[in-house]
């Protein structure tokens, strides 16, 4: 058995019209073309819930025809009806004909392969002695039966077992997406911590551009005050001069201490914060930027393996599908023997 999807928006042709459309899914459905290898026959499925939308098979005369760029269609007249779908994109819609030509084309050889055998198989009956045809007719009927039932147990225990893989491919997603919220949680602190340390080191390099200026401030008040007190002793005045003379250079010797102090303060402060606060900050930034860098690489990886886990639920739910038709077309069977 083998499984080729896409999705698509299914509509029927309006069967008292035959103009117009009608929508036979609210969404984009999954639409499968399926070989089934017991009857040798091709066949485009597509399950809306617990309801078939298409089941149509496709034979040697059939033919899609695009309507539209994202529009395409094609009559069915075992289920008396006309399918349409409407694809998202004109690739998709490119990649669907190109491969219902390919499947047509298998069908084609298919059913030449198939009455090759069944002429073999009439040659074949017609030179067998009567005797053993008579035999052949008169076999039981009740293999006929238990093949079947053979198959629908077979079928129940696939059933069981694809079950069971689904529910743990589940968990995996649900575990997979815990794990998702964990890591985004931890490299959204992460970055509100790395925020905060960029904003502290931005801080103190305010802080000391602040006390730069000041320092020049400071010089360019002392340079004044030296330069009056030069023109006071050019004068050579006395009285009120000297003491002038006197508060300027007490003035000057304060604002020389002061600088010297400032100057002090500065130098250890630049010290302290230059070699031991901001390589702190720095090695702190660079082990954070390690951290974010693990934590997306771990974030990507989970990605991944979610994924994965989807693509492996889609598959399950695609042979889930085909399960089903079979055990429908096995219900059906089984219904016919026993109303025989």
């Amino acid at each position: 058995i083998g499984l080729e999807y896409t999705r698509a928006h299914v509509f029927q042709i309006d069967p008292a019209t035959k103009r117009n459309w009608i929508p036979a899914s609210k969404h984009a459905v999954t639409v499968s073309f399926f070989y089934d290898a017991n009857k040798h026959a091709y066949r485009i499925i597509s399950v809306g819930g617990t309801k078939a939308i298409i089941n149509s098979t496709i034979s040697h005369n059939m033919t899609f025809t695009k309507t539209s760029q994202k529009f395409g269609q094609w009559a069915d007249s075992r289920a008396n009806t006309v399918y349409g779908l409407g694809f998202a994109t004109e690739q998709q819609l490119h990649q669907f004909a190109e491969r219902f030509k390919e499947v047509r084309e298998a069908a084609r050889l298919a059913r030449e392969k198939s009455q090759d055998k069944m002429e073999l198989s009439n040659a074949a009956l017609s030179i067998a002695a009567p005797q053993d045809l008579s035999d052949e007719l008169q076999s039981p009927p009740v293999m006929c039966v238990n093949g079947p039932e053979d198959k629908l147990f077979r079928s129940q225990s696939a059933d069981i077992t694809l079950s069971s893989e689904k529910e743990r491919i589940k968990k995996m997603l649900s575990e997979g997406s815990i794990c998702e919220m964990n890591l985004e949680s931890e490299l959204f602190t992460l970055q509100d911590s790395n925020a905060k340390l960029v904003a502290a080191l931005h801080e103190a390099n305010a802080n000391v551009e602040q006390w730069k200026k000041q320092l020049v401030a400071y010089q360019e008040e002392t340079e004044r005050l030296r330069d009056q007190v030069a023109d006071l002793e050019a004068h050579g005045g006395q009285g009120p001069s000297d003491m002038l003379k006197d508060e300027l250079t007490q003035s000057l010797e304060e604002l020389e201490n002061l600088l010297k102090a400032k100057d002090g303060v500065r130098h250890r402060i630049h010290v302290s914060a230059s070699l031991n606060v901001f390589q702190e900050l720095e090695m702190r930034n660079v082990e954070l930027e390690r951290r974010v860098q693990n934590t997306e690489q771990n974030l990507a990886s989970a990605l991944q393996d979610r994924e994965r886990a989807e693509n492996e639920v889609q598959r399950v739910i695609q042979i889930l599908d085909v399960k089903i038709f079979d055990l429908n077309d096995l219900r059906q069977s089984l219904v016919k023997l026993i109303s025989k």
